[in-house]
């Protein structure tokens, strides 16, 4: 395996992947986008912080890559849907800078009570004004926290440790996790009408973005704090310049901003009662080697078929649960397959139901498994990355069914696949015996057993004498060895359902002598 380490990261980090790993490592800090392109033609795994940009370019030219790590938390640097398109794993390093990133905000927050940052400088121009700088005290003020995620959680309780009241706004945060954390469980507007600090730790996304605005900004308290440690363009930076100057925010702090840097002529450079750092989040001797030795942990495990940890564009699944798991994830991939040779036209929907014990199991790699079976006989390079992403590409929706029993089987994976005019075939399947053997045992409400690695014939034909002996002497003409066979009556409707599990391929002129018979009404062959 052959490592770029385009950024620096903790030399510790490096040496795992050279002696832990016995990988082949390039370090090239300071590449430029030209040299990065000729560096990754044949590397395995990249890994990089905030400088080296990762495009569609870069990722198209590096065809062995499986794997982007991000010594760090944002990736702004790399492109994700690229990467997922070309079914390469992206991942972060979420928790190595939490402590310094919450202790920065922190930082932030009693330099906004306390104006040591301007006392500070009057006193290097030889002043002393000490009735100037007055300041305020944290205790007994309530602060609204948008984003209980780590670092949110950790200045949570920080702020406890002061005596302050603490709101949390968080759309996944449970009633018994704040509880756990000693918050009050709040919603937006609650909190941005009753804090008297209010700091951010929430992703910048199209519903994040410009959150705190002329119009909040004008709903808080007069003399409200303000403070962003998380990502830039969450506050409407010139919303907060107006509120700074009428008063309405008594001070703010920003350690990340809408453009980075900010330009020289900015006014946020300007504006006394706020105080500005260049992005040190994560700017700590300890947050550096924490996260460079995060990510080339995860790099390594994903590169020798671990687990994968801190994934953006898949699942992430503990070992024990990927084990438990592995039979089940064969079984929907082959379902998978064989739901989409079965045949349908203008697929625009998967159901993939789910019964029995099934229901208590992590179900999205099985999902995922059902999609890439799917995808397996009609586009090239899929895999658990990129599957998700063909499928919603090809315009086909995905929905999962839970369902606590089955009449027949105590697990059961039921994948049906709908076309744009409704018609619809069902394929079941379930793991058989101790040995856990993978079997397909329904085919459209008709009961068969068929194994999952065979090349199979499905029959549908009027229930009448005489089928399964013509179809065994066409193929026996045709040297195909018959290995098994399921039938299925449906004596309601006068039709049979048959399976043949063979061991090679029929010949193009035995299918024709099948396919012409009367009592035949469908013929396909399957390859799994």
């Amino acid at each position: 395996m052959k490592i770029l380490v385009a950024d620096r990261i903790s030399p510790i980090g490096v040496d795992l992947f050279k002696a832990e790993a016995g990988f082949e490592v390039v370090e090239a800090y300071g590449s430029t986008p030209e040299q990065i392109l000729k560096l990754v033609k044949d590397v395995d795994g990249i890994a990089v912080r905030s400088e080296t940009k990762i495009t569609a370019e870069v990722l198209a030219a590096a065809k062995n890559l499986k794997v982007v790590g991000r010594a760090g938390v944002g990736v702004d640097n790399i492109d994700i849907e690229s990467a997922t398109d070309h079914g390469v794993i992206v991942m972060n390093t979420p928790t190595g800078n939490t402590i310094a990133t919450a202790e920065l905000t922190f930082t932030h927050m009693l330099a906004g009570t306390r104006p040591i940052v301007q006392a500070c400088a009057r006193m290097r121009e030889g002043g002393w004004d000490r009735k100037k700088f007055t300041g305020s005290e944290l205790n007994g003020k309530t602060l609204g926290v948008l984003g209980m995620g780590r670092i949110g959680a950790e200045v949570a309780k920080r702020a406890k440790a002061f005596q302050m009241n603490v709101l949390a706004f968080d759309p996944y945060l449970t009633e018994s996790r704040a509880k756990e954390l000693g918050v009050s469980l709040s919603t937006f507007d609650e909190l941005i009408e009753g804090s008297d600090y209010i700091t951010v730790h929430m992703p910048l996304t199209a519903e994040t973005k410009h959150m705190l605005n002329a119009e909040t900004f004008q709903r808080m308290k007069k003399g409200v704090r303000v403070f962003n440690c998380a990502r830039g363009g969450i506050i409407d930076e010139g919303a907060l310049l107006d509120a700074l100057k009428s008063g309405q925010v008594a001070a703010a702090g920003l350690d990340v901003y809408e453009d980075e840097p900010p330009a020289e002529a900015s006014e946020l450079r300007s504006q006394e009662n706020l105080v500005l750092t260049p992005h040190l989040g994560a700017s700590t001797q300890e947050a550096q080697e924490n996260v460079g030795i995060d990510i080339a942990r995860q790099i390594i495990d994903v590169l020798k078929g671990g687990l994968v940890v801190n994934a953006l564009n898949m699942p992430s699944v503990d070992p024990q649960t990927l084990d438990h798991l592995a039979p089940y994830i064969h079984l929907s991939e082959k379902i998978g397959t064989f739901s989409q040779q079965l045949g349908l036209d203008s697929v625009e929907k998967i159901v993939v139901r789910y019964f029995g014990k099934l229901v208590e199991l992590e179900t999205l790699p099985l999902t995922n498994a059902v999609h890439r079976g799917f995808l397996r006989e009609i586009t090239d390079t899929v895999n658990d990355v990129n599957a998700p992403k063909k499928i919603a590409d090809l315009g086909i929706e995905t929905e999962e069914v839970r369902t606590q029993a089955h009449d027949n089987f105590n697990e059961l994976i039921e994948v049906s696949v709908i076309n744009k005019d409704g018609k619809s075939r069902t394929i079941g399947g379930t793991l058989m015996g101790k040995q856990q053997t993978p079997r397909i045992v329904s085919i459209d409400g008709h009961a068969v057993e068929v194994n999952t690695d065979a090349h199979l014939i499905v029959l549908k034909n009027k229930d009448v004498p005489g089928i399964v002996g013509f179809v065994g002497q066409v193929l026996g003409e045709d040297s195909v060895n018959i290995a098994n066979m399921s039938l299925s009556r449906d004596k309601g409707q006068g039709f049979a359902v048959s399976v043949f599990e063979l061991d090679s391929i029929p010949s193009e002129e035995a299918t024709q002598k099948i396919v012409a018979h009367d009592a035949i009404e469908k013929y396909k062959v399957i390859s799994l």
